[in-house]
């Protein structure tokens, strides 16, 4: 049984459906209860679940760092950062203690978290509500990092999140809140973390994408006069390197698309995969199609800092050309 559902509704289905299943999840955040958080995601909830959703202080450090005290003590917590530019109020909670929470106890002490945060752009928001710093958190040892494209997808990997005995950072690409439907199965639905999904198959390039990218790639390739292969990580760490190097062995040309900023962004370590593994089956260097190496702009330029189907066009015919 499958329900039509957009992804902000999908993440309210799951966390509701986690909070019945298991009676350690807590869930937690700015705003969340009441008002139920800014965009909704968990409106209702607290009225389903009287003592196991609350408001939190506008405090990031301390959300996060209760959030590993009560993962380390049995519960599992699903704390909520109203944006993710201020989760690095936050960061030196997420590196130095729900990362290393179980290499630093050797294994005596888990930490079930999951930290739930719209991201990225797209929404005309103002200054520190359009960053996308996931290639931050994938440098971080211990943390998975989640970002979903889809309402299915979002469920999905948010329900395995909330179950994993580790740390995950999960992504929510705000413009994708309710940009469109899907089918989203009821009841125990689960998708793996770090396994890829291959959006569209396609002979003649490849291309990697994720978040709201995947549907500016979709795009993108139903413009262009080629067989192009679309792969969705969905998980950014652990990445899914063999779906990516087994599409690029295929198809001999690779295109990377995301919108965080170039210089050491997830799109460099992909590259440096496909060049690692897969150099000799590459007609072509492999493409980059990112933001730039500058701070979000406020709404009068976002559109021209984010990657859109025109420039992931552009980007598909060069490593067809060249």
């Amino acid at each position: 049984m499958a329900n039509e559902l957009r992804m902000v509704e999908a993440v309210r289905q799951a966390l509701g459906e986690e909070l019945g299943r298991d009676e350690s999840v807590v869930v937690y955040g700015q705003d969340v209860a009441v008002n139920g958080g800014v965009f909704r995601a968990t409106q209702g909830l607290v009225e389903e679940h009287p003592n196991r959703v609350y408001d939190a202080p506008v405090a990031e450090s301390g959300i996060v760092g209760l959030g590993v005290g009560l993962a380390a003590h049995g519960l599992r917590p699903i704390a909520e950062i109203q944006f993710s530019g201020f989760m690095h109020q936050a960061y030196h909670q997420i590196q130095q203690h729900a990362a290393r929470l179980r290499s630093r106890s050797r294994g005596s002490y888990e930490c079930p978290m999951t930290i739930r945060s719209p991201y990225g752009g797209g929404i005309r928001a103002l200054e520190h509500h359009s960053e996308s710093f996931e290639a931050g958190y994938a440098h971080t040892p211990g943390l998975k990092v989640v970002v979903p494209s889809t309402p299915a997808d979002t469920k999905g990997l948010l329900t395995s999140s909330i179950r994993d005995p580790d740390p995950v950072v999960f992504l929510e690409p705000t413009r994708l809140y309710r940009a469109f439907r899907e089918p989203v199965p009821e009841g125990d639905h689960t998708v793996p973390l770090g396994e890829a999904r291959t959006v569209e198959e396609g002979d003649d390039v490849t291309v990697v994408c994720w978040g709201a990218m995947v549907r500016e790639a979709t795009r993108a390739a139903e413009s262009v006069d080629a067989d192009v292969e679309v792969i969705d990580p969905r998980t950014i760490f652990p990445l899914d390197s063999e779906t990516v190097l087994d599409s690029v062995r295929k198809t001999g040309r690779c295109v990377v698309v995301h919108e965080a900023p170039r210089t050491a962004g997830m799109a460099a370590e992909i590259v440096a995969r496909i060049n690692d593994e897969a150099l000799y089956y590459l007609e072509a260097p492999v493409e980059r199609v990112t933001g730039y190496d500058v701070p979000f702009p406020l709404f009068a330029r976002e559109d021209e800092y984010l990657p859109d189907e025109g420039r992931i066009a552009a980007g598909i015919e060069r490593a067809l050309s060249a």
